[in-house]
């Protein structure tokens, strides 16, 4: 059971296991440390680079989301991680960080409404986590005047916390009131919503921001800075747990600790460091267990030459083992060549000791960005052909008459030859035939085939990726009751098939039926039409 949790995610049994671990969690939290299928996604709101598209209009705010949160939850999508401290800002009613600018063009501005609040409970609604993603030190992209903030912006009010870099702001990691304000953000949230997790990305100190003249980057300086990052992640931590030991903590640091050439102890790597770059000592906080779960940042392909994928999972893969920490890969699908080998770096991830993947972003899903949506869709539905046991009432083997059938047949209106039977007066259709045939219009699906589970998972909004085959001339014969699976979207559907001649045959009103597509039928010429511009029985 547990391989097919793993790559199918919510998709059928989140809500199950989840419950089973840890009780009736999803009234308090939904996340579970040691979970096996999680499934992420990285909603990015600084720039409204996903979400949200529209500014002043609550009705179009909601509906955007719950759309995403939709499209997500059909690839397999078990968890959303949404940015809602993008830039010392809220997404939510806080009495420490102004509203975002993002909700409605000024900063401090009352959106009309809690855009968290509304989040999280969708979110739940579906059977996902909400994990609540905060910017620690950001105060601005770009631009370093003061009086572009709101009135109620801690950086305004307290100019002394700050410090600027290549034409930015940002909070200065070394003040211990920073360190003090970023602990009650975090505690504020923590206490007034349901979140499941709170989750920081990889900005800590600006990178490469300069030492003094004369000091190095394993000198007096930089330790100090870790050490100030340090000491921040443990008091958010300690309130964290204070506040709600249930609410995980996670950060996604750089994909690269140190390399080996820094320190023995280092991956075997030639990429930027974050130990130095940013002072962020990752490797600390997973074996200070000052984390729930560590999500590098791995966004590089297989054959990468400086950094590649395999050589950094298992890296962090022997980090995690024994500390109680939870491994999970950030996976770069903004990037081509990432997008194009997901199934492959997935697969890498099995055997190993991480525990699912977060994918940066949702944007490229949507776009499925080189196929990278389908591929997971597939991935997450099928479980690389493992099927969960779902025990059903025994199948009756019965042989029955099965005619040529005579009707002719259309696919939106253009006549289609397919080798089709009628069974105890009901026409029965190859599935590949129909998915070849309706491949491309709005209710095309995949077909796969599970050899080792004797099943067929039909993966709806994929187009069909097998060929279409050759039919032979249709004569009568025998069909045999068939004993296969059949699973739609990972869901076992209980529906009558036969094989014939090595092929399963299914009902054409069946698969109409559980796909919603429009099924006619002409008396007069004996006709049978599929069209999928209609649904079914319309």
């Amino acid at each position: 059971m547990k391989k097919w949790l793993k790559k199918v995610g919510a998709v059928i049994v989140m809500t199950s296991l989840i419950t089973g671990f840890m009780g009736d969690i999803r009234k308090e939290t939904a996340f579970a440390a040691d979970s096996t299928d999680f499934s992420g996604v990285w909603i990015s709101t600084v720039y409204s680079a996903d979400y949200p598209s529209v500014q002043n209009d609550i009705e179009a705010q909601k509906t955007e989301f719950t759309q995403k949160l939709d499209k997500l939850k059909a690839l397999g999508i078990n968890a959303v991680v949404v940015q809602i401290r993008p830039k010392g800002d809220a997404f939510y009613e806080s009495d420490l960080n102004p509203w975002s600018a993002v909700l409605t063009g000024v900063q401090g501005k009352d959106p009309g409404y809690d855009p968290m609040e509304f989040m999280i409970a969708e979110a739940h609604k579906r059977d996902m986590e909400f994990h609540a993603w905060m910017n620690p030190y950001r105060i601005t992209t770009s631009g370093t005047d003061l009086a572009a903030l709101s009135a109620d912006n801690m950086a305004r009010m307290h100019p002394d916390w700050i410090i600027t870099h290549n034409g930015a702001m940002y909070y200065n990691p070394a003040k211990k009131e920073v360190k003090e304000y970023i602990r009650d953000t975090v505690a504020e949230v923590v206490k007034n919503y349901n979140v499941d997790a709170i989750h920081f990305d990889d900005y800590f100190y600006p990178t490469n921001y300069p030492l003094a003249e004369g000091e190095s980057r394993d000198g007096a300086e930089a330790d100090a800075r870790r050490e100030h990052v340090n000491e921040m992640i443990r008091m958010v931590s300690e309130k964290i747990k204070e506040v709600n030991q249930k609410v995980a903590f996670g950060i996604s640091p750089l994909g690269i600790w140190k390399n080996n050439t820094s320190d023995p102890s280092g991956s075997a790597t030639k990429g930027g460091e974050g130990y130095y770059s940013v002072y962020g000592d990752a490797k600390a906080w997973v074996e200070n267990g000052w984390v729930d779960y560590i999500v590098p940042q791995l966004y590089w392909e297989r054959s990468h030459t400086y950094a590649p994928y395999e050589t950094l999972v298992k890296w962090w893969s022997d980090l995690v083992k024994g500390t109680g920490v939870t491994l999970y890969i950030g996976q770069g699908i903004y990037k081509d060549v990432v997008a194009k080998e997901i199934t492959e770096q997935l697969k890498i991830n099995e055997g190993t000791s991480v525990s699912g993947s977060l994918f940066f972003s949702a944007r490229d899903l949507f776009e499925d960005r080189q196929g990278a949506a389908t591929a997971l869709k597939k991935y997450y539905a099928t479980g690389n052909g493992t099927v969960p046991d779902n025990p059903q009432t025994p199948i009756i083997i019965e042989r029955k008459k099965a005619y040529a059938t005579t009707s002719a047949i259309t696919v939106n209106g253009v006549p289609v030859s397919f080798e089709a039977y009628t069974i105890n007066d009901y026409t029965y259709f190859k599935l590949r035939n129909i998915a070849h045939s309706i491949s491309g219009t709005a209710k095309q699906f995949d077909t796969l085939w599970s050899q080792e589970e004797a099943a067929i998972t039909l993966l709806t909004g994929v187009g069909y990726s097998g060929e279409a085959g050759t039919d032979s001339l249709a004569k009568d014969t025998t069909a045999i009751t068939s004993t296969a699976k059949l699973y739609v979207d990972g869901k076992q559907e209980s529906v009558s098939a036969f094989t014939i001649n090595d092929y399963t045959y299914y009902k054409l009103r069946d698969i109409a039926k559980l796909l919603d597509i429009g099924v006619t039928w002409d008396e007069k010429t004996s006709a049978i039409g599929i069209d999928t511009a209609k649904g079914y029985g319309e």
